[in-house]
């Protein structure tokens, strides 16, 4: 069976299961999903003789990686995996599957060398795990490669245990280098980049995981073919992405990579899961890192890895969005929540006052009482945006100080965050929840209990997903005005696409997209 041109993007899925009609059923599966291959993982497998492999190799409906693994094999004894292993991977040459993927320990044996020398069609992925041993660098990884392209290799394979998304500098920049076709497979939450970003640095195939299931460092296979698309990817795409942690939650993704296709910009929006967001700008500092949204726990933090930092953002002391200007490669910070937030409570509170024949041209903030639950980057943005419309803002955080520092930049007031439940000095206050109470996995969780919310003529929630959440449905069940926190991400996300594309937001396009996906 052919598989795609030389110079075409491979989506290959691993197929681990225990029965011949089970991985048939799931190749199946994958080919409706998009897989240009699949790998049939033949150590998963419960099988007493040869013949019931041949049975699934030989009528494959889609072109096929057999691989067998020596440390995940069932068989009980050493001896035992390695005479299976080199069986089943002996019958796969003959039966000319398309790839026959074995480990560097098997490829080096002296029986095993014969038979790749020898094969005719079949192509041969060599692989090897480095896991431990500390961090990857180039020299340690070119000593890797120069081992596996000793065996005859057509292809190699390095699978890589990460700790941190910095550890992959040095495997993009063996993807780019490498004069034999590298897949590079980064192990865990941190190593995602490397199946999303691996065909811009010249990766021979990416893996995503199939039927929608979570397996930490693999995008889904739906989620390569609709959303990320990299068969449009080539190596002067740009890089974008959320630098956060967790990073799961973020709908971006499905919300600028459509973007930049529907205005042909040549750009990816990838998850990056980051922990020392210093180390991350210090690593990834080449041009073709071109832009960052920034989310929790970095928003305040990263206003010291910027260059320069627009003055607004300077205020509130807090960045959700860095750009590497193109003429100089300086990161420069900016601040779309604030005025995202903002104005989609304003909107709203016009539109209800706007009802009730009492519009105004002037702020419907001025003069309110804005209570903010939350601190941090958010609400930092928040509080200094009321400031600006001359509302009287109240500040609770679980962590009094840092409430009592953010009141004192804005002329505020600080009170502790138990007696939010039994604040209501007046009718008619504004609430905006800044914090992740009531964010996935914890949609069951207020900030504020429903019969305070009823001195509240409008609540916003800064948390979209739930797009609905507990304190916005409670909140509307008492007669408030609700603004939902997607209101915001989509002011923000245009704010975004303009600083990332130095051009107009597709704003009809853009909207309509995330109503329909959240």
């Amino acid at each position: 069976m052919a598989v795609a041109a030389k110079n075409s993007l491979l989506v290959c899925t691993q197929l681990e299961c225990e029965s011949t009609e089970e991985m048939q059923a799931s190749i199946e599966q994958a080919k409706v999903e998009g897989a240009d291959l699949v790998e049939l993982c033949i150590d998963s497998m419960e099988f007493s003789h040869i013949s019931q492999v041949d049975k699934l190799i030989q009528h494959p409906t889609l072109p096929a990686i057999v691989s067998y693994r020596l440390k995940s094999s069932r068989k009980s004894s050493e001896e035992a995996c390695k005479n299976t292993c080199l069986q089943v991977l002996r019958r796969a040459l003959d039966l000319d599957v398309e790839f026959v993927e074995m480990d560097y320990e098997v490829a080096s044996d002296p029986l095993m060398s014969e038979i790749i020398y020898g094969r005719s069609n079949t192509k041969i992925i060599v692989s090897s795990y480095l896991n431990g041993g500390g961090k990857p660098t180039t020299e340690k990884l070119g000593d890797v490669i120069a081992c596996m392209q000793a065996t005859g290799a057509d292809v190699m394979k390095l699978e890589i245990a990460v700790d941190s998304i910095t550890d992959l500098a040095p495997v993009f920049e063996m993807l780019t280098h490498c004069q034999v076709p590298l897949i590079a497979l980064a192990v865990g939450s941190r190593g995602l980049i490397s199946q999303l970003l691996g065909p811009k640095f010249g990766g021979f195939l990416v893996y995503g995981s199939l039927g929608g299931k979570s397996v930490p460092g693999l995008p889904t296979l739906v989620s390569l073919k609709q959303v990320y698309q990299l068969e449009h990817i080539n190596p002067d795409t740009k890089i974008f992405g959320l630098v956060s942690n967790p990073v799961g939650h973020s709908k971006g993704p499905i919300l600028h990579n459509p973007a930049f296709r529907h205005t042909r910009f040549n750009g990816i929006y990838v998850p990056m899961l980051v922990d020392d967001v210093k180390e991350f700008f210090r690593t990834y500092s080449g041009t073709d890192f071109a832009g960052f949204s920034v989310g929790i726990p970095h928003k305040e933090p990263a206003v010291a890895c910027c260059d320069e930092v627009h003055p607004l953002a300077k205020s509130i002391g807090a960045v959700n969005t860095i750009i590497r200007r193109p003429i100089d490669g300086k990161l420069v910070g900016y601040n779309t929540d604030c005025e995202s937030a903002i104005s989609a409570i304003e909107d709203a509170l016009r539109e209800r006052q706007g009802i009730n024949g009492v519009a105004s041209h002037t702020s419907p903030i001025a003069g309110k009482i804005f209570v903010l639950v939350g601190a941090g980057g958010a609400g930092r943005a928040l509080a200094f945006g009321a400031k600006s419309r001359g509302a009287r803002v109240i500040i609770f955080n679980r962590n009094y100080e840092r409430a009592k520092v953010l009141a004192d930049a804005v002329s505020g007031e600080a009170l502790h965050f138990e007696y939010l439940h039994e604040f209501f000095p007046e009718k008619g206050m504004i609430l905006a929840n800044a914090s992740a109470i009531g964010m996935e996995p914890n949609s069951d969780q207020s900030p504020v209990s429903k019969e305070a919310l009823k001195a509240y003529e409008l609540v916003f929630d800064a948390v979209y997903t739930p797009r609905n959440t507990r304190l916005l449905r409670e909140a509307a069940e008492v007669g408030a005005t609700v603004v939902s926190g997607v209101e915001m991400f989509i002011r923000q996300a245009l704010g975004q696409f303009r600083l990332f594309t130095g051009g107009l937001a597709p704003e009809d396009f853009m909207r309509k997209l995330v109503l329909e996906q959240f």
